[in-house]
Formats: C-alpha cells, structure tokens, sequence
C-alpha cells in the first residue's frame, strides 16, 4: 500500500509545471482554502500579474491557504501545489480572461458539490458582462481586487455584499432596475517583490507591471474603458522592485497594454538592460518605435516585435481609431530590420464596418510591403468581436447588415474572405494564423448575453450559436444589459462616437 501510494505520489509530481514559488504555505489545520482557478493554459496563468498578487495576498493572511488550478494541469481538477481536488476547496476564485473560457468554467463548476466551494469570478469577462456566468457563480468581484483580497474573503465568508463584491442574483436585479455598481480601482503605488518563477508566455521571468489601462482611443479596444483611467508606475519603484529580482531571474517581462507609452518608458528598459536583464515588453506601439527603441529592442534581447495595423487601409484604420498609417507601419518595419530584427509578426481584424473585398486585399498589400524591408513576416488574422463598452459595441458581427432570415450569413462572408487570406499569404511565403469566424462569432454572444445564455453553455459552442444568433445583429441605442456595470464612461458619448465611426466607414445607420 504505502509503495503504490509513493508510485502515485511520484506520477503527480511529474505532471506538475517546473517552477520556483517563494510564495508556497502550507495549509494547517483550521485554515480556510481558497483555490485560485485560472481555467487556460498554464503558460499564460502564470503570466498573469493579477494571479500573482492575488495569490501573494492570500497566502499573507492569517488562516488562510491558497493553491493553484490550470486547465492544462490536472484538467483544472486538482491543485499544482499538493495535487488536492478542487471540490476540497472553502472558496473558489476564478479569473475569467477570455469568452471562450467560460464553457470550460461550466463544466468545472458543474462538476462541484452546490454548497461548497463558494465560487467568486473575477478578471475581464465580469468587468465585461458577467451575466452568462450568473447560473454558476454565488459572487462576482466587479473590479481590480489588488489589495482588497483580504475585504473579499471576509465579506464572502459572512455569506453578505459589499459595493463591488456581489452576488450573482444582485447583478440580474440590477441589470433589471438599471440601478449601477461602481467599479473598484487600484492604487499602483506598490509592486510584489516576489514572484512564481515558471515557463510562461515570456519564458521564465519576472512579471513587471509598468501601468494599467490605456491612453489611446481605439473603438475596438476593451482595455481603455475597464480599466481607466490610464495609470502608470513610478520608474524608481520600478527600479527598486527590478534590483530586487536579479537573484531570482535573468528576464523581465514588462507588462502594460501599451508599455512604451509610459513616460519614462526608454530610461526603464535601459536600465533594466544596464543590470543584466533581458527584456521582454509585452505589447508596444508601431508609432513609439524611433531609431533609438529599435537599438534599445536589440539590447534587451528582442528577435522579434510586433506591429498591430488591425485593418488594410486608411480608412478602416480610422474607423478602428488605430493611430497608425501605413508609412508608420513601414517605417517601423524599417527601423528594426535595420537594427537587426529580423521577426515581424502582423495583427489583422477583419469583419470591421465598412470592409468590402477590397479592404481584403489592402491586407496582403501592406503585408507584402512590409516583407520587402527585409523581415520575415507572420501574420494572425481574428473577426472583430464587438465588445461591451466600446463604441463599437453596437455594430453587428461580421460589420454588415443583419439578415434575421439568415443569421449565418455573416460567418460565411468572413470565412470566405479568410480563405482569400490564406491563400494569398501562402503565394507571398508569409505564416498565417486565420482564425474560425465561427470561433469569434460565439465570442459575440457571450460578451452581449445574458443569463439565457449562460444556461446553454453546457450544452456547447454549436448550441449557443444556433439558440442565440440574433445577438450577431446591430444593437440597438436602447440600455443595455451590462450597462449596470459603472466603468465612469457617457452612454450617449458612446453611441455619438459610433455614429461617428459609421460616417467614416460609409455606413448606413437602420
């Protein structure tokens, strides 16, 4: 018994990620657990400064103990730390990140006992619209929980609410009425000095949060509203905290939606680059990189960088209220082959308002002129996802008129104009990722759904998408559902700003 126990012990502990934790506690009897659930992939939970701290925070506090669950470790069913089930757990926290994650969060919550674990969600998809996730959760967290966790413990465990901490039931009482609940913003005046070191999206590093939200304006973009205002670090706190961890790592990941819009931005990372660090920024703009960054991305150890024009031409540019033209795009590409980067990786969306053929082949052409500043070109292509609180929330999936009679139709637009793209970047030698409108169109009706929806996740992708494919349609400027979430934005600046928009792309408002 005790040598099969031992062989058991010895295959979990294979499966496990390799990582360094200075955070690990280990429980004692009387502690309450709390399982921090981050239903992807490893790579990118680990990545995730908002874990980090989440993780960091509870395991200071007196009584309790938390342990990590990844979808891709033990299929999310027990922990990283001590291999303990799921169902075992007090209080479950869950970060939802992306839409598509919540038909795994179903299946998981499904399988756990009613009472217990109480389950709270947190993360971009509850400060989105939390309502599909309404039939599976007692709680959601309505905002940025850094240095509050302690609060929410508490108020989950006395079985109340409080502010930003709601039930599930309240947050459909509120959609109903139109009553609002204010989100929680963080204070960035401190930063973790310690961190879970494992093989993430940026390698082994440490996580450097340099700012939060976004200055820009894109009418895309989720990030600049859930997350305003646009909040930067200090650069000798970030400096301090870098000191901090050369004993532990060789990396810095420098996190931020945009991380050269902040200020100091080139006095950070030559710093960074002065004490020995790699460097890695995890998103940066065409139109921040000069002859200096492009020395300065050498320096940090950078093979590749990124360029997002998001569409082919001016226009839709200007509908999408990038900021970038296309002699920025080129100079870009210009300035870091020059400077030895020989990696471009390009960023697509198609199904914009507007977007005709042409505007297809816009795409090949800049991609095909980038390719001859002499880089080697990848490109991801992805649907437009018209997300909650931007102005182009409104605008129908696939961005033309909606066809109550045939709701599909948008899909099989955008999946003809993907085949055009594949085909024409394999003449031009250029990787290509082209994503499954189908994919991006279930995308949409979660981010606008309600709890209908959520009762369907269960049952599958197809279901959904077949049940709810009205909800691919133009919006109306009527309140809707997930406006109870108060992210401090105008409704009416909102849909003037989309009318805007439509002018530009030359579409008719019904």
């Amino acid at each position: 018994m005790k040598r099969a126990k031992a062989k058991a012990r010895e295959k979990l502990e294979k499966r496990k990620p390799i990582e360094h934790n200075p955070l690990f506690k280990r429980w004692k009897k009387g502690d309450v657990r709390v399982a921090l659930v981050y239903p992807n992939a490893y790579a990118g939970g680990i990545s995730n400064i908002g874990l980090q701290q989440i993780y960091a925070e509870v395991n200071s506090l007196e009584g309790f103990v938390c342990e990590r669950f990844y979808g891709d470790v033990f299929n999310c069913e027990r922990s990283v730390e001590t291999g303990s089930y799921l169902k075992d757990f007090d209080i479950a926290l869950f970060s939802i990140q992306f839409e598509d994650d919540v038909f795994r969060v179903a299946k998981i919550i499904s399988s756990l006992p009613a009472e217990k674990p109480v389950k709270i969600a947190g993360g971009p998809c509850v400060l989105e619209n939390p309502l599909p996730l309404v039939p599976y959760f007692d709680y959601f967290y309505i905002g940025e929980v850094d240095r509050d966790v302690k609060r929410m413990l508490e108020v989950v465990l006395s079985g109340e609410e409080n502010g930003c901490i709601l039930k599930s039931e309240s947050a459909v009482s509120l959609a109903e009425c139109g009553e609002k609940v204010k989100v929680r913003k963080a204070k960035l005046k401190e930063h973790l000095r310690k961190e879970i070191i494992g093989q993430g999206v940026y390698g082994e590093s440490f996580l450097l949060e340099v700012g939060r939200g976004c200055k820009r304006g894109c009418s895309f973009c989720v990030v600049r509203q859930i997350y305003r205002p646009c909040r930067w670090r200090e650069l000798s706190l970030l400096l301090e905290v870098a000191e901090d961890a050369r004993s532990d790592v060789e990396r810095i990941a420098l996190i931020s939606p945009s991380v050269t819009d902040h200020p100091n931005a080139k006095e950070l990372m030559w710093e960074l680059v002065n004490m020995g660090f790699e460097v890695s920024p995890s998103s940066m703009r065409a139109d921040t990189i000069d002859e200096e960054m492009a020395e300065l991305l050498v320096e940090c150890g950078q093979k590749s960088v990124t360029i997002a024009p998001e569409a082919g031409s001016e226009k839709l540019r200007r509908v999408l209220r990038k900021g970038i033209d296309r002699e920025t795009v080129l100079s870009s590409a210009e300035l870091v082959s020059s400077a030895g980067i020989r990696n471009v990786k390009m960023y697509y969306m198609i199904g914009i308002p507007g977007e005709d053929d042409e505007e297809i082949k816009g795409i090949v052409e800049l991609t095909e002129e980038v390719k001859r500043k002499g880089v080697r070109v990848s490109v991801s292509v992805n649907p437009l996802v018209p997300k909650p609180h931007t102005p182009l929330q409104f605008a129908p999936f696939g961005g033309e008129p909606f066809d109550a009679f045939n709701p599909l139709k948008a899909i099989r637009t955008l999946k003809k104009r993907s085949k055009t793209l594949e085909k024409e970047f394999k003449k031009l030698g250029v990787r290509a990722s082209v994503e499954d409108p189908e994919e991006f169109a279930v995308q949409t009706i979660i981010s606008r759904g309600d709890v209908e929806v959520g009762k369907y996740l269960l049952a599958g992708k197809k279901a959904v998408l077949k049940e709810f494919s009205h909800l691919l349609g133009e919006l109306s400027f009527e309140r809707q559902p997930w406006e109870f979430i108060d992210h401090s934005y105008d409704f009416e600046r909102l849909r003037k700003e989309y009318e805007r928009l439509m002018e530009i792309a030359e579409v008719c408002l019904i």
